[in-house]
């Protein structure tokens, strides 16, 4: 019988799944398309992706994971499924696979299970459960099994891990449920306070991904946003500049600074040693708004970088913890 190993980043925002030998095979939005009436799947990932907003009233677009745990279970389960039956093409006839899934460093026991059993139920031979920061930190090349302090701030779209890792696990940490949705959110808030205009979600997000920053630009750069003019109804369109977006995104920032802080302080002290002699780094998509690494850096007076394949160091740690534990 041959075993496929998959490592799986079941992540807020997009899913990513890891096969042994092959690398990233998926990279899709968490994002499910049904018929309400039928509960038949319509479409998953991109496809369902581009329907948010534009659905007619027998479709419902929804996103089943938030804040970093499952809020439809069934919808998850059956968004797993496709994208492991995708990523295992047509191996499946050589036996069940053995997944691990990454989960946010705070997450409770019972949603724990709620992974662990979904994942059984897309066909698993076995589950492994991994948290995100050990994850990004593999994938980000670092050997975490050294006796030596290194601090991951893994920022994704429901969630923000902070820890500290030293011999192989976790030695503080916290779980913000504060991340790059509601830096998508704090844009919404900020165009409809300020221009009496209103977008979704999807253009929320254009704009993060654009022209967003948390720390002035040498430049600014400017963007064209369109919606719906909240006074007249119809429609409308602005300019947005990348120094709006620093004012937008503050209290968010803040409140993943603050949290930076706090685990540092209560870190024991060799280790912040470490931490200062190598510095902070940065995963997930969060890590990728412009400014964030010199902000931190800033706040903290420690060096902090953006790692390696940011967007994919929790599935390619995922992968490669795979790889290791069945030599």
């Amino acid at each position: 019988m041959f075993d496929m190993d998959i490592g799986i980043d079941l992540g807020t925002a997009n899913v990513l799944v890891y096969v042994k030998g092959r690398g990233i095979v998926i990279n899709q939005p968490s994002v499910v398309a049904f018929e309400k009436k039928t509960k038949k799947l319509i479409a998953i990932g991109q496809k369902a992706k581009l329907m948010m907003g534009k659905e007619p009233e027998n479709i419902e677009v929804i996103r089943p994971l938030r804040q970093g745990v499952i809020s439809d279970y069934t919808v998850t389960e059956r968004m797993l499924k496709a994208f492991i039956e995708t990523a295992m093409q047509k191996k499946r006839m050589f036996g069940r696979p053995r997944i691990c899934v990454c989960v946010p460093s705070g997450v409770t026991e019972v949603e724990k299970r709620a992974v662990v059993d979904a994942a059984y139920l897309t066909g698993a031979k076995h589950v492994d459960i991994m948290e995100e920061p050990i994850a990004a930190a593999i994938g980000s090349r670092i050997d975490i099994s050294l006796p030596k302090g290194t601090m991951i701030v893994d920022i994704g779209g429901g969630t923000s891990d902070v820890a500290v890792i030293s011999l192989g696990g976790i030695v503080e940490s916290n779980s913000l449920k504060i991340a790059g949705d509601d830096y998508n959110e704090a844009i919404v808030k900020y165009i409809r306070r300020t221009y009496n205009l209103l977008i979704g979600e999807p253009t929320a997000e254009r704009i993060k991904m654009t022209i967003g920053s948390v720390y002035p630009r040498e430049e600014p750069v400017m963007m064209e946003v369109k919606g719906r003019d909240l006074v007249t109804g119809f429609p409308a369109r602005i300019i947005v500049s990348s120094e709006e977006t620093i004012e937008a995104f503050a209290e968010v920032t803040a409140q993943i600074l603050d949290t930076i802080h706090n685990v540092l302080e209560i870190s024991p002290p060799e280790l912040v040693a470490d931490i200062a002699e190598q510095g902070i780094i940065l995963s997930g998509g969060g890590s990728l708004i412009y400014g964030l690494d010199k902000l931190v850096e800033e706040s903290t007076g420690i060096r902090a970088y953006v790692g390696e394949s940011a967007l994919e160091a929790v599935v390619v740690g995922a992968g490669k913890s795979v790889n290791y534990s069945n030599k």
